[in-house]
């Protein structure tokens, strides 16, 4: 292993760009785009915890959905990544980063029912809705169009999967409560 180390850009800095944007719009879309990817990370984690944990009659079903869900908000967070590196930023990538850029919170250790887990998923799931509504303002206001498109489509698939959840939490189901208590 090398004991050399060269540090190529320091990360909370902002170089200049190939796509042109002037560094003072670039540091802001940045610190926006690390607040997305870290809250795409927590997201990720409790979604992929859900994945592990969920039991019952619909275990098959929620199993494969949540796998859907995480894989989906793994890929946006790598394109999230990405596009701020394009601008000169540099992506957070360690826990505590990550960790301290997160506007959402993530739920406990503890292992919850289905319904609880999912209610915790939505919740989160429209705050970071919120969150990126705003950054796609910010980013049109300040005339970066390609990060806005980005976070428009990611929207849509945010909006879709928080659709689906809400949908699971309906009372309508073909389980009985027979079928649940045997």
């Amino acid at each position: 292993m090398s004991t050399q180390r060269t540090v190529l850009q320091e990360a909370g800095t902002v170089e200049d760009n190939p796509v042109r944007l002037e560094q003072e719009k670039a540091e802001q879309i940045i610190d926006a785009l690390n607040a997305d990817l870290a809250d795409a990370y927590v997201l990720y984690h409790q979604l992929h915890k859900h994945h592990w944990n969920v039991e019952g009659a619909e275990f098959l079903d929620l199993h494969v959905f949540l796998q859907d869900t995480y894989e989906d908000v793994e890929a946006a967070a790598d394109e999230l990544a990405e596009r701020l590196q394009a601008l000169g930023g540099v992506p957070h990538a360690s826990m505590m980063a990550l960790s301290e850029a997160a506007t959402v919170e993530p739920e406990d250790e503890d292992v919850y029912d289905v319904r609880t887990s999912f209610e915790n998923d939505l919740e989160m799931y429209g705050d970071i809705i919120e969150s990126y509504r705003e950054h796609i303002e910010l980013a049109q206001g300040l005339g970066d169009h390609a990060t806005a498109h980005m976070l428009r489509e990611q929207l849509e698939e945010l909006e879709e999967h928080a659709h689906v959840f809400d949908h699971y939490l309906e009372d309508d189901t073909l389980v009985t409560e027979s079928a649940i208590h045997t």
